[in-house]
């Protein structure tokens, strides 16, 4: 349960947490300009970013394709339940924030069974008074479990938008395809799968060049092809993939991203690589930066 899993003891969680090695959460929070992390964690961040200097366009699009899909849901088709599964450590815009801001009465579900997300999970919760946020420490490979304890927050009789986002590429195709068929046949009609996956696809070079620097540091990721990310929906029941299709992510319904902190030049200037990031404007993209796909679709 969300109030079980947030009790558990302080120091248990912490001697889950491994300090030792990258871990993918932390180093996305890197990225993203986050605090929690750890220097292993921002030392596989630099390693990235000195292959494929451009490639933190791949994290910060990905987040902007989920922050669009979102708050597409919300305002155009009136969704007021969201289940983020693989949701990451806490940072700026989470879903229940976006979704939120527009129809303060949307309820949203966490689901992560990593104890370094779990030990900043209360972030999740700082829902509407109208509305909800809960948290649930478990995995994608048991949905059974996840499904029995997103009920007692969603009502699966309502649409429900299903956020696998950035997640799939951690699964391999014997597991993935059916999981996400298992977690689509449960939702009601008019619910929407939101997907974004990893590809070395379109700029293989560069992406296989940053994939060598995590596997170096015991990540596994399963690159996807368009083809094969286009198969979620086709497998999953009932599921008619909305326009554009599968692009990538940047030109899923394109629009201006957030604008960065906005800092002193000189102070810019005193940062290294990894510390800048945050303070770059996306807005500059090209086709040649992205190598992540994004899709919704849409439960009939």
């Amino acid at each position: 349960m969300p109030g079980d899993a947030l009790s558990q003891d302080p120091a248990e969680l912490r001697r889950r947490i491994d300090t030792t090695k990258a871990h993918p959460a932390r180093v996305y929070d890197v990225f993203l300009g986050g605090k929690d992390n750890y220097p292993v964690d921002r030392e596989a961040a630099a390693a990235a970013l000195a292959a494929n200097p451009r490639g933190y366009l791949d994290v910060r699009h990905n987040r902007d394709f989920m922050r669009r899909a979102v708050t597409r849901l919300t305002q155009e088709h009136g969704v007021r339940q969201f289940l983020d599964i693989g949701t990451g450590l806490p940072t700026a815009e989470n879903v229940h924030q976006i979704a939120q801001a527009v129809a303060p009465e949307s309820r949203i579900v966490y689901v992560d069974n990593d104890p370094v997300v779990l030990a900043h999970a209360r972030a999740l919760l700082t829902s509407t008074d109208e509305g909800r946020t809960d948290y649930i420490d478990a995995d994608l490979r048991r949905p059974d479990d996840i499904l029995e304890q997103a009920a007692k927050t969603l009502d699966f009789n309502e649409p429900i938008a299903l956020l696998l986002v950035a997640i799939l590429h951690f699964v391999e195709d014997e597991e993935a395809y059916p999981l996400v068929r298992e977690l689509v046949d449960v939702l009601p009609s008019g619910s929407h799968l939101v997907l974004s996956h990893l590809t070395d696809e379109i700029h293989p070079i560069p992406t296989r060049a940053v994939q060598r620097t995590y596997t170096e540091r015991g990540f596994t990721f399963v690159f996807r092809t368009k083809a094969e990310v286009e198969r979620f929906f086709t497998e999953a029941r009932g599921v008619t993939l909305d326009e554009p299709g599968v692009v990538t992510a940047h030109r899923w319904h394109p629009g201006p991203a957030p604008a960065p902190p906005v800092v002193e030049q000189a102070y810019f200037d005193s940062l290294d690589d990894i510390e800048k990031i945050t303070y770059r404007d996306i807005n500059d993209v090209t086709d040649d930066d992205i190598n992540v796909y994004g899709a919704t679709g849409t439960k009939a």
